[in-house]
Parts: structure tokens; sequence; C-alpha cells
């Protein structure tokens, strides 16, 4: 795991976990999103949000290690088939942050968008922790997945 931090590929995580927060910034509206929070900041819930952006840079940052991660491996190993599991993971762990988005209370998402499109209508305001939750789970999916490759 200590070739993560050494050259090229400590560029190459830098730069995938910025290019990972603009693509979850972009899709979720998260700008739009701010301008709202500097009006309302009175009645924000500030926790909530905090940790919200918190799991955000994690799974940002899992999502980076991952990535350069399942490269190395398979350039080690030159067979798809024994990264694949770890890899399926990870691509999941990667889709389920995008969905979620920054925050995933305050912002639109990929999921009620495309539930839209079939007349559903969705929020992650519903669950118990306001989408925290599914949050929490993703790191955890992409901390498993990260586990399985190094092992």
């Amino acid at each position: 795991m200590k070739i993560l931090f050494k050259k090229p590929y400590i560029f190459w995580l830098i730069a995938l976990f910025f290019i990972y927060i603009v693509l979850n910034i972009l899709f979720s509206g998260f700008y739009d999103t701010i301008q709202s929070i500097l009006i309302y900041y009175k009645t924000l819930d500030w926790f909530k949000l905090g940790v919200s952006i918190l799991l955000t840079v994690i799974i940002g940052i899992l999502v980076s290690l991952n990535s350069v991660s399942f490269y190395i491996k398979y350039k080690e190993r030159k067979n798809f088939k024994k990264c694949k599991e770890a890899g399926v993971l990870g691509g999941i762990g990667s889709i389920g942050g995008l969905i979620t988005g920054v925050c995933p209370l305050c912002v639109t998402g990929l999921i009620p968008l495309i539930l839209s499109l079939f007349g559903i209508s969705f929020s992650f305001a519903i669950l118990p922790f306001q989408g925290i939750e599914i949050q929490v789970l993703i790191a955890i999916i992409l901390s498993i997945s990260l586990w399985m490759m190094w092992r």
C-alpha cells in the first residue's frame, strides 16, 4: 500500500480526488445549494451538513485510492479476474457516492432525477438520517473494496 504514496501514483491520487469532488458538486447541483446556505444559515443544521461534507471528502479519498489501487494490482497481476470483485465494489461505491451528492438532503442527486422520469417522487429526506446513512454505507463499501484489493 506504500506504493500508492510514491511518484507518479500520488499525483494520480490527487487528480482523481479533485475530479471526483468536482463531478460530485456538478452532478448534485451543490453549487446552487451554496447560495441557499448563505441565505438560510440560521435555520441550517450545521452538524448534519458538516458530517455530510466530511463523508463526501472521505468517499472522494476512498474512490481515488480504489482507482489507483485497481490500476496497480491489475498491472501487477495482468489478470482482470483476480481484481474483479474488488473492482466491482469500488465501482458501486464510486457511483453510489455520485448518486448521493455532497449533501444528500439539500440537493437533487441522480436517484431522485432518475425516479422522477417514471413519476416516482423520492427524496433522501424520508430516510431516518436524511441520507447520511447512505454515505456511511458507501464509505464502508469502498473500504471493503480497498481491503479486498490489498489482501
